[in-house]
């Protein structure tokens, strides 16, 4: 197997140039510079958008930064201004069932213009009605009823006195009522005189006065019949002249909305209940103090019954053009299906439909409602609520308490509006993964998943249209331009934050942060535009303002703390890459592994995690070595070894199989006792074939270790071996590839462990023969001469154990 060959300082870093970029002129921007890498997400919002069938709403799913609130909203005007706009829709009165408010939707703009009318009309009628009523024609016509009562009443009375008058008794009108007395010569005989007459007399007086009696009974009774026709006759005038006062007024109003039945019907509801309640409009003739003082205080309660009329628009379109598009910031239950107010009235909380309030969902009806993923599961029951609303494609409001089933107070009940909707929700990829798995109900109403990308491939058209998205985000934001150079810099950074020479990450949000802090240091600079020193110095500043810990650890290595040699050799023991990740800040450290190995059973043993410190895939990474061992070193013979394996100086949680690698070559070393140079450091994995894998973080354990020599001082013989698929990763810091030109520093990519143990103790691994022999002098000669020994040794322990226990 050919030894690696040293990276080149080119290959450290792919480098920008201004050739591959193009800065637009002023406004001129290419349509696909906001979208760029988003093909397929964009493919998927599109069919979303454009599928009329129920449950094509969209989730769009992707890393946090990539840009998906903003480009989905853009893409969303875009069609919306295409579209209808939807209608109005309004809550009014039904005056049959007070607690179920009607819904009427309207033409967009005509629900704002009903509401207009109708605060008119009432306005009108309220000096229309009562001037009616105050007339003189109104007034003489009430009094005929009441006069026409009293004529009747009298009518009857002296009918009944002319029948008194013939059987000599008089009919006497007092406080209390009426009294029937006995009459001799004209005057009204007292009851000890009465006692005086024959008896015969007094009886015939008696039958007389009962008979008078019965017909006066019989005059009061029909009196209440009397009153009764009054207040009918009274009613049927109150509605004529209403209906002769409002009629102009509801024509007209009809009129402007002929083409609209449901308005015509509501319309004439309220001619009906005007002219059933025509009373609540006249005016009060209150003389004395005390019934001025009930009239006022009557004048509240009159005012409020006048609210019943009103229109309550919850949806209005007027000022709309195309589909609305609503983005809820807080989706809670009450600003997504909306919510029934109260107000305090008496003492006491009082609610009508006037106190309906639309939620995201009734504004969005007929265009698209945008919601972050995860702020609407943080929210009490609306996820199940919007879940109801979809497949039931209406929306029906009612309190949080009663949707909980918790609610025991009387409250409205609105009628539901139908709702057409597009939801789309936006959140990390495992918001919409998790929802896919546990909710059954998810994949039928979110059928169109939007992924976005975090990362798009560095060719020559995509870090064009790169440098123009940056021109352009510096416009939008009011940020200073970037020259050339200054842009071919941030390109860079975009390639290093993607841990990629051949992508370009997609997060925006940390590139926009550093134009932000980019065109701080041109302010700072006075520089008219932003240069490449600007933007290192805000890298600079950033890394800076985030590494005290990364210092900390350096510190405590530069100390001799935490042991780490970076020259000499040892037996079993290696320099071990790792990465810790604080935040949005990654920085490498180096670490300690060793090996120690000793006559067993063919275990490998992990101290990680033996003592729970370990974490699955670092023990997986071990298990894979030890098949590499049994497999290399014990096909005709039995592995007889125990080896133990230990990241020194460990007091956290190790997890990830990258430092598999390392812990093969310290097994190697300890086996072939053949010492490994400690001024190279090792990241990697392996599998069962020897053949070393890629790894994340590869830039920051470069300069990791880096660091640490660097402090040291630099030999010329430090390095790092790295996994030769991560060379198209690379892209170190520059005084890393200036320590690397001149021969200071080096970085070997290796594809098998063969090449990396050569690397690092300076012997050859050794090829087998025929026969599956290595060479006696190559370090897998070595360690196969070492585990033939353990074995002989086992076996010969073996026997002689056998021996002495047939002996006994």
């Amino acid at each position: 197997m050919r030894p690696p060959k040293e990276l080149k300082p080119k290959q450290l870093y792919t480098s920008c140039t201004a050739a591959d970029i193009k800065i637009p002129r002023t406004g001129d921007y290419s349509s696909n510079s906001s979208d760029l890498g988003q093909t397929r997400a964009l493919e998927a919002l599109n069919f979303g958008i454009a599928m009329k069938r129920d449950g094509y709403n969209v989730f769009a799913h992707g890393a946090p930064g990539t840009g998906k609130h903003t480009i989905v909203n853009r893409h969303l005007k875009s069609v919306a201004g295409e579209m209808p706009t939807p209608s109005d829709w309004c809550y009014v009165n039904n005056f049959d069932d007070p607690r179920r408010p009607k819904a009427i939707s309207l033409p967009a703009g005509r629900g704002n213009m009903l509401r207009v009318d109708m605060d008119n009309l009432i306005q009108e009628l309220r000096v229309a009605i009562p001037a009616a009523f105050e007339g003189e024609d109104y007034q003489a016509r009430v009094q005929a009823i009441q006069s026409e009562l009293a004529e009747q009443h009298e009518t009857a009375l002296n009918v009944l006195q002319e029948h008194a008058a013939a059987k000599n008794v008089a009919l006497i009108r007092t406080s209390g009522g009426f009294a029937l007395a006995p009459v001799s010569n004209g005057e009204v005989v007292n009851p000890d005189a009465f006692r005086q007459w024959p008896e015969e007399t007094q009886k015939t007086m008696r039958e007389n006065i009962s008979q008078l009696e019965k017909e006066l009974q019989d005059i009061l009774l029909q009196a209440p019949q009397w009153e009764k026709e009054q207040r009918e006759k009274i009613r049927t005038l109150n509605r004529k002249i209403t209906s002769h006062a409002i009629g102009h007024f509801i024509t007209e109003l009809k009129k402007n909305y002929a083409d609209l039945p449901a308005v015509l019907d509501y319309v004439e509801q309220v001619r009906q209940n005007l002219m059933k309640n025509s009373e609540e409009f006249q005016t009060s003739n209150a003389s004395s103090p005390e019934e001025m003082l009930a009239a006022a205080m009557s004048e509240r309660p009159r005012e409020n019954s006048f609210r019943r009329f009103r229109i309550n628009v919850i949806t209005d379109n007027s000022d709309t053009s195309g589909a609305p598009i609503i983005y809820e910031d807080l989706p809670t239950h009450a600003n997504i299906i909306g919510r029934t107010e109260q107000m305090a009235q008496f003492g006491a909380l009082t609610t009508d439909f006037n106190l309906i309030k639309a939620g995201a969902l009734h504004n969005a009806n007929g265009g698209f409602l945008l919601i972050d993923a995860r702020k609407l599961l943080m929210q009490p029951i609306i996820w199940e609520e919007l879940k109801r609303a979809l497949f039931s494609r209406e929306i029906r409001i009612q309190d949080l308490s009663e949707a909980l089933g918790f609610s025991a107070t009387i409250s409205l009940q609105p009628e539901p509006i139908p709702l057409d909707a597009k939801i789309v929700l936006i959140g990390d990829s495992m918001i919409y993964y998790l929802l896919s798995q546990a909710d059954p109900d998810f994949n039928e109403l979110f059928k169109v998943a939007a992924d976005f990308d975090d990362q798009v491939v560095r060719n020559s058209g995509n870090t064009a249209l790169y440098g123009q998205l940056l021109s352009e985000i510096a416009k939008n934001e009011n940020i200073r331009p970037l020259n050339k150079t200054a842009i071919t810099r941030v390109i860079e950074h975009a390639a290093r934050l993607a841990s990629d020479s051949e992508r370009l990450t997609l997060r925006m949000r940390p590139i926009t942060d550093l134009l932000y802090e980019s065109d701080y240091w041109a302010s700072k600079n006075n520089h008219s535009k932003i240069a490449v020193d600007d933007v290192q110095r805000a890298i600079e500043a950033r890394n800076h303002r985030s590494d005290r810990m990364r210092e900390r650890s350096q510190e405590q290595i530069l100390r001799d703390t935490l042991l780490i040699d970076t020259e000499g050799e040892a037996v079993g023991q290696i320099n071990g890459l790792s990465v810790l990740q604080l935040g949005d800040f990654a920085f490498g450290e180096p670490t300690r592994i060793t090996a120690q190995v000793r006559m067993g059973r063919g275990e490998v043993i992990d101290i990680e995690r033996e003592v729970d410190l370990g974490g699955s895939i670092h023990s997986k990474g071990i298990l894979i070595l030890s098949g590499y061992i049994g497999a290399k070193f014990a096909k005709e013979t039995p592995l007889a070894l125990s080896a133990s394996l230990v990241f020194e100086q460990s007091y956290g949680g190790v997890d990830g199989d990258s430092a598999s690698s390392a812990e093969l070559y310290a097994l190697l070393s300890a086996l072939s006792e053949v010492p490994i140079n400690q001024s190279l450091a090792v990241t990697g994995s392996v599998n069962q074939f020897g053949q070393v894998q890629a790894i994340g973080g590869a830039n920051e354990k470069i300069e990791g270790f880096y660091d640490i020599c660097s402090a040291r001082g630099l030999t010329g013989k430090q390095g790092v071996l790295i996994p030769a698929a991560n060379t198209k990763h690379l892209m170190l810091r520059q005084d890393v590839i200036d320590s690397v030109s001149a021969g200071m520093f080096h970085v070997y990519p290796v594809d098998h462990v063969d090449q990396g143990i050569e690397l690092l103790t300076g012997v050859p691994a050794g090829n087998s023969n025929k026969k599956g022999k290595f060479p006696p002098d190559s370090i897998n000669g070595k360690v196969q001469e070492t585990l033939s020994s353990f074995a002989e040794r086992a076996r010969t322990f073996s026997g002689a154990q056998n021996q002495k226990a047939d002996g006994k």
